[in-house]
């Protein structure tokens, strides 16, 4: 009888004791999430989310392109379902662009599956080949979360027809972070939020940071590395030596 009141008192004292212990490892376990599993000093993969397919459509492919130098094509810069994943109301979105005598873009902005045209513009392309990027200003709509937007960037190779136009397109989805990635990213400094973003599998913020370290650190032979290992996980390694305009 004392055993058995001996072992009821155990497991009474000591049921508090696991219950806080299970708890501080599942706290420890939620903000561990969204750390890296590797350092900055490992070269960069991106890591998309599992999320459903965008729509069919073009997506991403060049349609047209008469007027481009060797009848090149425009790269969007975005991962290979075509959905670009984003914590910003007004993300930034990059192309590859080929030397051409053009000198004029312009971007669409849609929701409601192309029902609905949110924003329009157009504006200058460089005088040479290289990653070219546009933000949304604040004149735009923000982008609500949880929402699909369908975007096409056209170069105006002929205003009065249309169909000698290039033309690229995709989709971009603007999401809220969890609790233990906000905290992540509050820490984080320039060098670590590439990684951060993309094992979040965040495509916009990824490629916006790791383009502010190749401006800021040029001469970096790891941020170069990083770079290629980021472009070469989303086949996008032939553009990857191209300059940033």
């Amino acid at each position: 009888m004392k055993l058995i009141k001996s072992s009821q008192y155990f497991l009474v004292f000591s049921l508090p004791l696991f219950l806080n212990f299970a708890h501080t490892f599942t706290l420890q376990a939620q903000a561990q999430l969204y750390q890296p599993n590797k350092t900055w000093e490992i070269s960069q993969t991106f890591k998309p989310p599992k999320r459903g397919a965008p729509p069919v459509s073009s997506g991403g492919s060049t349609r047209g392109g008469s007027c481009l130098t060797g009848k090149k094509l425009v790269t969007p810069l975005i991962p290979q379902n075509k959905l670009g994943l984003t914590l910003n109301q007004r993300p930034t979105f990059f192309w590859h662009i080929p030397e051409s005598s053009v000198k004029t873009a312009k971007f669409l902005l849609f929701a409601d599956n192309d029902q609905t045209l949110l924003y329009e513009t157009s504006f200058t392309l460089p005088n040479k080949s290289g990653i070219f990027s546009f933000t949304l200003p604040d004149t735009a709509p923000a982008l609500a979360v949880n929402k699909t937007y369908h975007w096409y960037l056209t170069i105006v190779c002929n205003a009065e027809d249309s169909s000698e136009n290039p033309i690229v397109d995709g989709w971009v989805e603007r999401t809220k972070p969890e609790l233990a990635l906000s905290e992540a990213l509050r820490k984080a400094d320039l060098r670590k939020l590439p990684t951060i973003y993309a094992e979040a599998g965040i495509w916009h913020e990824a490629l916006a940071t790791l383009v502010q370290l190749r401006r800021t650190e040029p001469n970096n032979l790891k941020v170069r590395m990083d770079w290629r290992q980021f472009f070469k996980s989303v086949d996008l390694s032939a553009i990857a030596s191209s300059p940033l305009i």
